[in-house]
């Protein structure tokens, strides 16, 4: 089971192309599975059955894991089956009827439009102040991912058609409008950005050094403006991606564009942002209905 989880691996890496991130929860996932089937004296993948998949389910759930992380961990071991299944090393696939139980759904964090609009009202009088507005305009102009922005390049942008270019999760390619404010900002930083780094580096974010940003400097410069300009809130990267898609839905109410511009191979991910909506027409009924007032 070791050498077919390794070979595993190399699949996802060279042919799925997966993110780093997703590799290693991966490898958590898997190395806790062979743990369990080396406890179980099981080596072979016919050896495993449903029941085997259901018990190691039932004990990382004793030991404390939440019902998204069980199923993402089905899903990584439903993967290993599949893939070992098209290789013809497995004869079946044991994860397929086993369901890990419901954790109860979070509805995401957003800010509203004046709170952006504070957030994003930062004075750009150094080159690093006019960098992280560009940062966080692109963030809520376009609801990228965290990763999507570190590693943006500038020939996935357009800024004359007002167009940016990312690959996402699962690999897949979205062209995502980009706003009159994030292009001005963008624009801006690309004349500052001289201070930093030479022209030769490809990466539109670089550090003070002229490296290519860090995802945890993005972080701690989002917070450092947050707590600038006066907001309370814990803002985060994801922060601004939600609140991009939370207004888009309630302007628009279209939610197969929302999910075109987020990226979300899946509606049924999208469709969370239509709970966010339903609150703040609930909101809206709740003062304006005469029915409705408190006295």
């Amino acid at each position: 089971m070791k050498t077919h989880v390794e070979n595993f691996f190399v699949y996802l890496e060279n042919e799925r192309g997966l993110s780093a991130r997703t590799l290693t929860a991966y490898q958590r996932d898997l190395d806790h599975l062979l743990q369990y089937l080396e406890e179980e004296e099981i080596d072979q993948p016919a050896a495993v059955t449903q029941h085997h998949i259901r018990a190691f389910i039932a004990q990382r759930h004793r030991q404390g894991l939440s019902g998204k992380s069980l199923q993402r961990l089905l899903s990584a071991i439903r993967s290993l089956f599949r893939w070992m299944l098209r290789e013809g090393t497995a004869e079946h696939n044991p994860a397929t009827p086993v369901r890990a139980p419901k954790s109860p759904r979070h509805l995401p964090a957003t800010l509203d439009a004046d709170s952006i609009g504070q957030l994003l009202e930062i004075p750009c009088d150094t080159p690093l102040a006019i960098r992280d507005k560009a940062i966080m305009e692109l963030f809520y102009s376009s609801g990228l991912r965290l990763s999507e922005l570190a590693e943006l390049r500038w020939e996935q942008l357009d800024l004359a058609s007002g167009m940016v270019t990312v690959t996402g999760k699962g690999n897949r390619t979205r062209m995502v409008p980009v706003g009159r404010m994030a292009s001005e900002a963008l624009l801006e930083w690309r004349k500052a950005r001289a201070n930093f780094a030479s022209f030769e580096e490809p990466h539109v974010f670089v550090s003070q050094r002229g490296n290519p940003i860090a995802v945890r400097t993005i972080q701690t410069r989002i917070r450092h403006w947050a707590k600038h300009q006066g907001i309370p809130q814990n803002i985060y990267p994801h922060l601004l991606r939600h609140s991009f898609a939370s207004h888009m839905l309630e302007s628009s109410g279209d939610l197969r564009a929302v999910q075109e511009l987020l990226g979300h191979a899946d509606i049924s991910t999208t469709q969370i942002y239509t709970h966010l909506d339903f609150q703040h027409l609930a909101k809206v009924y709740d003062k304006a209905h005469p029915r409705a007032k408190k006295k």
